[in-house]
């Protein structure tokens, strides 16, 4: 069986070549899609993981089929654009206002005994601002550039993508270091004695969310805006 050294490997290199390191880099709390470019082993020695064992879980995965419904490394790009605005931006646009809504209310509710809440509500506010821009410039301004740009019929798409990636790669970085807060200020999303109904579901929901923030900004990072940047 083959095997592979991925110490020196980056975390987006990894997961794109192979979807399902995904799941191993989320139960150990490893960040693949705005922490990319560290290294395995740079990931390993920040957290205190056992790079070792990650490494043999990756070379067991490695050894399977891959299914090509996963194989996102291989898509078209183009498709793949359409792809995160069916799937990621979908999710986005329905998930935004149920989580404002929600952490504004535990907040108010709970925010006496559990003051960590008020800071959630404001900074998924800032997050629900931003995302909104950002998912209606790459779906009205950056994709269709990278549309065109595959068919060679603009001589400015090129200069567009590169101003709209360089722009928002930063935004990603935003987003995704706000949730990152938001799981540390709740605990990695635990549940408290008191919480009610309400604060439940909103945990669970925030996670949800953090999981598919994580892949959508992982397909961008990683995969759509690197090759983009080549055409």
């Amino acid at each position: 069986m083959e095997k592979i050294k991925y110490g020196e490997l980056s975390l987006g290199e990894i997961v794109a070549s192979d979807f399902r390191a995904a799941s191993l880099f989320s139960k150990a709390g490893i960040d693949f899609c705005c922490g990319g470019k560290k290294t395995l082993l740079q990931a390993c020695n920040e957290k205190s993981l056992n790079y070792e064992g990650l490494e043999i879980e990756l070379n067991e995965l490695h050894n399977q089929p891959v299914s090509p419904s996963q194989d996102f490394n291989n898509w078209n790009i183009a498709f793949l654009a359409d792809y995160i605005v069916n799937t990621h931006h979908q999710y986005v646009v329905k998930t935004l206002p149920e989580l404002v809504f929600y952490t504004q209310k535990i907040a108010t509710v709970h925010g006496p005994h559990h003051p960590e809440l008020i800071e959630v509500a404001a900074l998924f506010a800032q997050v629900n601002n931003e995302l909104l821009q950002h998912l209606q410039k790459e779906e009205e301004v950056l994709f269709p550039a990278i549309k065109e740009a595959l068919k060679g019929e603009a001589p400015n798409a090129k200069e567009t993508i590169a101003f709209e990636i360089s722009r928002m790669s930063g935004e990603h970085e935003f987003a995704g270091g706000a949730i990152d807060h938001i799981s540390v200020l709740t605990n990695n999303y635990s549940i408290p004695e008191d919480a009610c109904n309400t604060y439940l579901v909103t945990l669970k929901l925030l996670k949800q969310f953090e999981e598919d923030l994580h892949i959508h900004v992982h397909l961008e990072n990683n995969i759509l805006y690197p090759k983009s940047l080549l055409l």
